[in-house]
């Protein structure tokens, strides 16, 4: 009995010291978390600069054929690092800031529509050695995905999208509208309350994170806002629905059936239009899923790649 009330008071004091941690340092405790989120998916750390002076900031990890992840808008490399896990036994993943996020270059005066920025992921990929690659992404990640899959078809093997935008012609989603008619973006954080705020637009049911480390997350989008506004702009300017047609390799598409974001009726359009595609539904889920349901996600892409 005595052993075990040891044992019980020491773990109470792990737990609050790590609380206290979390609270008096969050910076420092943020990027533990994410270092040890990075080493136990078997992701390391790297930059390249391109011939054009551009530099990525990236995660790889694994070994096989090569696969690419894109992060969606406001978003960066680690939104994957819950998911690549399993994913670096079987492949080469590679997970790039894209260029005016994360770590990588912020060029002000750059072209941000997903065809400059699929040209670049090219010559990105190239400099790795990389010239066939299975790719995927969420949202803005996906929109460029699909423009890189119908730019280059001969390099991709395989397409999978999350929830990404680019179709016209669907019904306008909640966040649109909201937009429309408040003239107020809630994708925008110009300040730690809109970050905060942001999380229920994002994801049916946002997992628990302190405050203090939410509030470190979102300084990065802060810092970023200006050069946000404007990457919002080009990229929903951009319609991918042409784009997309005859379209013929392996493609996944999973959603959502709460997003809030893009609506579940734009995924039927790409199912719709890209011959041989499979539509994966996920229930209660919103427009994040390698975030907001890992296991489940990572399953369904495993038993995709892997047929």
């Amino acid at each position: 009995m005595r052993i075990a009330k040891t044992v019980l008071a020491i773990a109470i004091l792990i737990v609050v010291a790590a609380t206290g941690f979390v609270y008096l340092a969050p910076e420092s405790a943020f990027h533990l978390l994410v270092n040890a989120m990075r080493a136990q998916a078997g992701l390391e750390r790297k930059e390249i600069r391109l011939p054009d002076g551009l530099r990525y900031v990236y995660l790889e990890g694994g070994q096989g054929a090569p696969l690419m992840l894109l992060h969606g808008f406001g978003a960066n490399k680690d939104n994957f690092t819950l998911v690549a896990g399993l994913l670096t036994k079987h492949y080469r993943v590679i997970i790039p800031d894209h260029i005016g996020f994360g770590e990588s270059s912020h060029p002000a005066d750059a072209d941000y529509a997903p065809p400059a920025q699929a040209e670049r992921l090219r010559n990105f990929a190239h400099a790795l050695g990389v010239t066939d690659l299975h790719i995927g992404g969420n949202s803005m990640g996906g929109h460029i995905a699909m423009t890189y899959a119908a730019l280059y078809p001969g390099d991709v093997k395989s397409l999978w999208l999350l929830d990404p935008g680019g179709v016209w012609n669907a019904p306008k989603s909640v966040v649109h509208t909201t937009i429309e008619t408040t003239e107020e973006n809630p994708l925008m954080v110009r300040t730690e309350e809109d970050f905060a705020a942001l999380m229920p637009w994002v994801m049916n049911k946002p997992p628990f994170v302190p405050r203090p480390i939410l509030n470190v997350l979102a300084r990065e989008r802060i810092a970023n806002n200006a050069l946000e506004e404007r990457v919002f702009r080009e990229i929903t300017a951009d319609s991918v629905e042409m784009r997309v047609a005859g379209l013929t390799m392996p493609t996944l598409i999973v959603w959502g059936d709460t997003d809030g974001m893009v609506p579940l009726e734009v995924g039927r359009a790409y199912h719709a239009g890209i011959a041989g595609s499979r539509l994966l539904v996920m229930e209660k889920c919103g427009h994040v899923p390698p975030i907001e349901r890992p296991a489940e996600f990572t399953a369904a892409v495993t038993a995709f790649l892997c047929a």
